[in-house]
């Protein structure tokens, strides 16, 4: 066996036992460069051994990562998709702003509008959101889940059924192939549940690494998805069942 094979082997090992790996604790420990370790982080990922961020990598199923980790997941693909979904906006229209760490990114590009109305369960966005001054924000209210910076619960549910929007953007954690999208919370879910009834127009927005992960919450089918904005990283797969259920497939780029 190689040595890179063999060390990517305890790598995996080692990610698998403790969730997550540091880049220059395992330069000390394999005694090589970071340079050698990021390498060997880079193939791993490309064949979905784990998931890359900017100082390491996570274990590929550990979808319930704190929003602080999450927000440093593949950061580039996310600000492009958060960046492509806010042109889809315009001025007067009602939107739902999921939270999560993708529709953080379209916040950064709102306060070009004079009229939006944003609604947010995501104290974070609404965080971001509070420097435009032109933007009229809603906040259903609930219980806060500071793992996820999110409000949800009975409160939370109550008062989203009392909405109405032009578009949602949906933060999901796991796109399964002919089953749907999937959380990791079950309360996350059921308050997705309803601000999909409450949209007009229901667009999921993901980056290529979600697809083929699942979450312990269901979420929705295909069925009621209109679009999906996505990195150019999603497989030629993913495309083809996006396009059997008739899901408009957006590229960030």
């Amino acid at each position: 066996m190689k040595k890179s094979a063999g060390r990517r082997l305890k790598i995996i090992q080692l990610v698998n036992d403790i969730g997550q790996v540091n880049v220059t604790a395992l330069s000390n420990k394999f005694h090589v460069s970071e340079v050698t370790i990021r390498n060997d982080l880079d193939q791993l990922a490309k064949s979905n051994r784990l998931v890359r961020n900017h100082g390491g990598a996570f274990k590929t199923n550990n979808l319930a990562l704190a929003v602080s980790e999450k927000k440093s997941i593949n950061h580039h693909s996310k600000r492009l998709i958060g960046k492509k979904a806010a042109s889809l906006i315009k001025e007067n229209d009602s939107i739902i702003l999921d939270s999560g760490t993708t529709t953080f990114e379209i916040s950064n590009y709102l306060g070009k509008f004079e009229k939006a109305k944003i609604i947010t369960n995501g104290l974070d966005i609404v965080n971001n959101l509070s420097k435009f001054r032109n933007l009229q924000i809603f906040i259903p209210g609930g219980f806060l889940n500071e793992f996820t910076m999110s409000l949800t619960g009975p409160m939370a549910e109550r008062n989203f059924k009392q909405l109405s929007c032009k578009k949602l953007f949906l933060g999901v954690d796991g796109i399964k192939a002919e089953t749907g999208f999937f959380t990791h919370e079950f309360e996350d879910a059921q308050l997705k549940q309803i601000m999909i009834q409450v949209a007009e127009e229901v667009i999921v927005v993901a980056d290529s690494s979600k697809f083929n992960k699942i979450g312990v919450a269901f979420i929705e089918g295909f069925d009621e998805i209109h679009k999906i904005i996505t990195d150019k990283g999603i497989r030629e797969e993913s495309l083809k069942m996006l396009s059997r259920n008739q899901i408009e497939v957006i590229i960030a780029e």
